[in-house]
């Protein structure tokens, strides 16, 4: 172990564990989870950290180049079982960190409804227990189009959605602090729920390589979706954007889908793979292993996000920005809000719209000016926020609740309640 994570010399170093999915799990914010351990193993406020992740074939990639503190595996809790929470619990209350934070999203631990609720109870559980306890989560159901995002399409469950979402918030919220990565959800959880333990901590950009060469190379230009498809995700308009765009112009364009289907639709990208068999220039890579990310951003000329809603805030765009990159965005939700908030720059079209996203698209590769403007303003964008500065923000929360615990405790000692 690094000498610098020595708790004899640094008594405010912390035993930190971190609740999440990791590469090379498929669940949801995997690539998230590996890139805060990645920041928080070099603090030196951080001497061990214990990884409450779940369960995979394969080892989990802690293939980092950089040394630091000790990291503990513990591998307890999988996808949909009805078990985790007692097995997290259990795995945690072992373990004995000084602190604890959550990565989650409403359908971090399971797409059925009861392990998904069952998990977002855990905070409330360690709170109790007197650890603190900070939940990072990126979507709020009060932000999410249930229809459009792949939940139900029925009213009456929508409505049933939206009061358990409510019961599920009340938990999360019972945690010391909730962060959020978007500036008005810290406004809507405050004016719902009448609490005052909702901070923004931005998204944060997880590689901010050295300034990038925003030339394209030689060939075609690429025209890339990156992410899970097959709910809210439609490649389908992207492609049919393109093809309009070939029909008119000289420009010789690939389309690159990256990614893999949603959990909730598997097979999806295999039926479009199918359906447009005939478009020439079309490529499905699959998953998109963490070495490869910045040969596949690299080699692109846009990145586009044919969302018909959002559900949060967007990695993919602060990655598009950390590799400088001009993108196409349709004009709603949480990316409007990340272009007013932290600074990214976009061509917007209609959601679903394939001819207003082919003006997009083509405004971009017909125009390179245009195309570098947009590629620097959206990796200057992402270089305010690296993630070693995000990381060192929890930190100093976990340190503002041990001292609010501490004088609370002093109060109750000395009677001056």
């Amino acid at each position: 172990m690094n000498d610098i994570c020595n708790k004899e010399l640094n008594p405010k170093v912390m035993k930190l564990a971190i609740v999440t999915a990791f590469p090379p799990s498929k669940v949801t914010l995997n690539e998230y989870g590996y890139h805060l351990v990645k920041q928080f193993r070099l603090k030196d406020r951080v001497d061990e950290i214990i990884l409450i992740t779940d369960k995979t074939v394969e080892d989990k990639h802690l293939d980092f180049e950089e040394s630091g503190c000790k990291i503990t595996v513990k591998d307890c809790w999988e996808f949909n079982s009805y078990k985790n929470i007692m097995s997290i619990y259990k795995t945690i209350s072992q373990s004995k960190p000084d602190a604890i934070l959550f990565n989650l999203q409403f359908l971090k631990f399971g797409d059925k409804k009861v392990p998904a609720a069952l998990g977002l109870m855990l905070p409330k559980l360690f709170k109790m227990k007197g650890i603190p306890t900070i939940v990072l989560i990126h979507n709020i159901l009060e932000q999410v189009d249930l229809k459009n995002a792949g939940f139900t399409k029925n009213k009456i469950l929508q409505k049933v959605y939206g009061f358990i979402g409510t019961t599920l918030t009340k938990f999360v919220l019972s945690a010391d602090l909730v962060a959020v990565t978007i500036h008005k959800y810290v406004n809507t959880l405050e004016n719902k729920y009448k609490t005052g333990n909702v901070v923004l901590v931005p998204h944060g950009t997880f590689e901010t390589p050295p300034q990038p060469d925003f030339n394209l190379p030689e060939g075609p230009k690429k025209i890339m979706a990156f992410g899970k498809f097959g709910t809210y995700k439609k490649v389908e308009v992207m492609i049919e954007a393109v093809e309009k765009i070939r029909k008119r112009t000289n420009e010789k364009l690939e389309i690159v889908i990256a990614g893999t289907d949603s959990p909730n639709t598997p097979g999806y990208l295999k039926s479009v793979e199918e359906k447009y068999a005939h478009v020439s220039g079309l490529t499905f890579t699959g998953y998109v292993e963490e070495k490869d990310v910045p040969i596949i951003f690299g080699e692109s000329a846009v990145v586009v996000f044919p969302y018909t809603t959002t559900t949060g805030s967007s990695g993919v765009l602060h990655q598009a920005g950390s590799y400088g990159k001009a993108v196409a965005m349709p004009n709603l939700g949480d990316l409007t809000d990340l272009v007013r908030d932290e600074g990214y720059v976009g061509e917007f079209f209609e959601a679903n719209d394939a001819d207003s996203l082919a003006n997009a698209i083509q405004n971009i590769v017909t125009n390179d000016a245009f195309r570098l403007e947009l590629a620097k303003m959206n990796y200057e964008a992402a270089s305010s926020f690296p993630m070693e500065k995000i990381a060192d923000m929890y930190l100093d929360h976990f340190n503002d609740i041990k001292n609010n615990k501490e004088r609370e405790n002093t109060k109750l000692l000395t009677g001056d309640i």
